[in-house]
């Protein structure tokens, strides 16, 4: 079973029961708060692992409440998952770009709720253990793909990939952040700065490119995930 500190901020009671009831049985403690300034007060008296964050809250709404957890260092690297009622484009691209990583779309699955958070969990843990292992800040290695900053090298599985710059620097930015959603401009911006003149056509092009150099060295075609209507994510196996 496990310990982790999950902290739901969600205004409707009765979503609020529901989840109770759901998640209590993977064993995390639950912290429950009914609007963005109590699940801030609760985030600072008893911490959390993982937060299911609600756009539409009273008062501080979840986008507010994002960009300050983003801003404080000691907060910055807790996974938030977005709950939206709208399920809109933009709504989930503007979660995003402010550092979220994950969203759902009400009314979910229970049991998918349940499995994003134990994605979003794993995914943490493996970046702070990077984090406290790895020796070499510029040097990755996630599944069988292996990135060399220094040297700009990229292997899969001991196979060197041809990359471009922009090739490799889109690598870059999917294997230090694994399972995380890149809208495109995020990914444009991890890449190349906030001011970097590319197009979303230009993004699909390298992402393409991409894919298809890794399938020629015999990774997975679908290492790197599209999600429709968001972005894309790097998939690990």
């Amino acid at each position: 079973m496990s310990t982790d500190r999950i902290l739901i901020i969600e205004d409707d009671p009765d979503i609020r029961e529901l989840l109770s009831c759901s998640l209590s049985g993977q064993g995390w403690k639950l912290s429950l708060a009914e609007s963005g300034e109590t699940g801030l007060s609760l985030l600072r008296e008893t911490g959390a692992d993982c937060i299911l964050l609600d756009i539409m809250l009273p008062g501080l709404d979840g986008l507010a409440v994002l960009q300050r957890l983003k801003a404080r260092p000691e907060w910055s690297s807790i996974p938030v998952i977005l709950a939206t009622a709208k399920g809109e484009e933009s709504d989930i691209v503007a979660g995003l770009d402010l550092g979220a990583d994950d969203y759902v779309v009400k009314p979910y699955s229970p049991k998918v709720l349940t499995a994003r958070i134990k994605a979003a969990l794993r995914a943490a843990l493996r970046r702070k253990d990077a984090a406290v292992h790895q020796e070499d800040p510029g040097y990755w290695e996630e599944g069988g793909l292996s990135l060399n900053i220094r040297r700009h090298e990229a292997t899969w599985k001991g196979t060197p990939l041809d990359l471009s710059p922009t090739e490799f620097a889109v690598l870059q930015a999917f294997i230090s952040r694994p399972g995380e959603v890149f809208t495109r401009g995020k990914l444009i911006s991890a890449v190349r700065g906030e001011d970097y003149p590319v197009t979303d056509r230009s993004v699909d092009v390298h992402i393409l490119a991409l894919r298809r150099k890794l399938g020629e060295a015999g990774a997975a075609g679908d290492m790197i995930e599209t999600v429709r209507g968001v972005g894309y994510r790097f998939k690990t196996l």
